[in-house]
């Protein structure tokens, strides 16, 4: 696997401690976007994104700044993978928005995105995070559907490492 790192805006510590649980399972660092630099991206081939969703589909507020790093870095030839955090019950019309919002900054970048994932098997009204039938990362209802929140990642994970 080439050089990964995971990164994460957290307000609750929900999608901090998803990250961490990721990158332990892909044997790599996880770090708040607050510390995300242009040599952090310089320095990995493979960014894995997440983030909680707020308001009306919005990504975490660290995130705006953490876009805007990577908007600013070269990203061409990068693997990207997105994940984010969700409520779906009383969410579900904005549902994982915040994955969503972030992919659209970033998707015209040159990167690689991996991880897309099927609609099948979540309960939701409407989401940005959806394109093509898919989401576009990995949605997760930790507060739901935590039952599923293991099986989910360790899916994803088998999925996507394949391309790492």
């Amino acid at each position: 696997m080439n050089a990964t790192i995971v990164v994460y805006g957290s307000s609750t510590g929900t999608c901090e401690a998803i990250a961490e649980k990721i990158a332990q399972r892909l044997g790599c660092e996880a770090i708040n976007v607050q510390n995300l630099t242009a040599e952090v991206i310089d320095n990995n081939q493979n960014l894995i994104l997440g983030t909680s969703t707020w308001g009306a589909g919005e990504m975490q507020d660290d995130w705006y700044d953490g876009l805007r790093t990577l908007q600013n870095a070269d990203l061409a030839g990068k693997t990207i993978a997105l994940f984010g955090c969700g409520d779906c019950e009383s969410y579900g019309d904005t549902f994982v928005g915040g994955i969503g919002e972030l992919n659209n900054g970033i998707k015209d970048s040159g990167a690689s995105f991996v991880g897309a994932v099927s609609t099948d098997d979540y309960s939701f009204d409407d989401s940005e995070a959806v394109v093509d039938g898919k989401f576009v990362g990995l949605p997760l209802d930790d507060v739901n559907e935590d039952d599923k929140t293991d099986v989910r990642i360790d899916a994803w994970i088998s999925e996507i490492s394949q391309s790492l």
